[in-house]
């Protein structure tokens, strides 16, 4: 524990020479395992865990005895995880570029690059060093993808999109789709806009399983530098997610809406097209968002969302509005009879 008290900059709290050798869950525990406490709503497991040793934050005072080692750090969940990086084992990546896959001549492939089998690479790409391609990827025309970038199987990356280093996309991750764009045409169909732009995602970007982002109709959706997006996401034509934002699984993004960097967006959140959102934006998981948000730093939720707290007081009286009907009849009834 001392060197993984080193390495964390943080305080030991019981014996130092205890030694641990694999994570483990609070409530679960185990001999030799380290766990972690973030959320006040676990603590009770604290007193009762096998666990050796936990991380906790800094001015964490427990309540009643505990057995276990405690390290005091910052913040926990840096801490968690740089320990599950000393405990995982390397990922082994393939190696070297597969017979079965189809590169076109004019691509070009950078030192260290994998390409597994049955994967596709169109005319007049790029593909950076060190960069990992997992089987049947399709790469469009014209596509660049920098260094030390992952695509995991069924990638499609259509023509003329551009991914920037350091980025990971899991499988059957889509970029470049046609955007949504139709008009009336007098009769009784709808006539598609062609979707001429194309998809950029700048450095640092993690997009999960089954997310699309669509290209744009004139210029590019952007994802700028260290967004991550979780799985089941759809980004809009001429979207734009602004730097280390973090999107959550199932939420949708409309057409030319932005959002600013350091957001904070949780699961099945929806947002209307042609919107503003400001830098620090917090949004509750299942919220609507039907307009801009200028102020930057507020946090929202419900649908039509509105600010957090106003949402919590909102609801304090929506749960108590069967109980006021019945009083309200009741007062009714009692007027009548007078």
């Amino acid at each position: 524990m001392k060197e993984l008290s080193k390495l964390l900059d943080g305080k030991l709290v019981g014996n130092p020479d205890v030694i641990v050798s694999k994570p483990s869950k609070i409530e679960e525990g185990g001999e030799g395992s380290i766990s972690f406490l973030h959320n006040p709503r676990y603590e009770a497991y604290l007193y009762t865990t096998s666990a050796s040793a936990v991380l906790v934050p800094e001015n964490f005072e427990p309540r009643h005895a505990v057995k276990p080692t405690l390290l005091k750090v910052k913040n926990v969940y840096n801490a968690m995880a740089l320990t599950l990086e000393k405990f995982s084992e390397p990922v082994l990546y393939p190696t070297g570029i597969a017979d079965e896959s189809v590169i076109h001549p004019s691509v070009s492939i950078g030192k260290k690059v994998s390409v597994g089998i049955y994967t596709v690479i169109e005319q007049n790409g790029f593909i950076g060093e060190n960069t990992i391609i997992y089987p049947q990827v399709f790469i469009g025309k014209n596509v660049s993808i920098g260094k030390n970038c992952v695509l995991f199987p069924g990638v499609r990356i259509l023509a003329d999109c551009e991914i920037g280093d350091h980025c990971i996309l899991h499988a059957n991750v889509v970029i470049g789709c046609d955007g949504f764009g139709f008009v009336a045409d007098g009769g009784s169909l709808l006539r598609k806009i062609p979707q001429l732009g194309n998809v950029i995602l700048e450095d640092y970007v993690e997009i999960g399983a089954n997310s699309t982002i669509d290209r744009a109709t004139l210029g590019a959706t952007k994802i700028k530098k260290g967004v991550k997006i979780d799985n089941l996401v759809q980004i809009g034509h001429n979207a734009e997610v602004g730097e280390n934002t973090v999107i959550a699984a199932q939420t949708g993004v409309a057409g030319s809406t932005h959002i600013g960097a350091n957001c904070q967006i949780g699961g099945q959140v929806g947002f209307s097209g042609h919107l503003k959102i400001a830098d620090g934006t917090k949004i509750q998981g299942q919220s609507g968002i039907s307009a801009s948000i200028i102020t930057s730093g507020q946090s929202f939720m419900g649908s039509p969302a509105i600010p957090y707290i106003s949402f919590l007081k909102s609801f304090s009286v929506f749960k108590q509005l069967p109980s006021l009907i019945l009083r309200l009849q009741k007062m009714e009834k009692k007027l009548n009879q007078l």
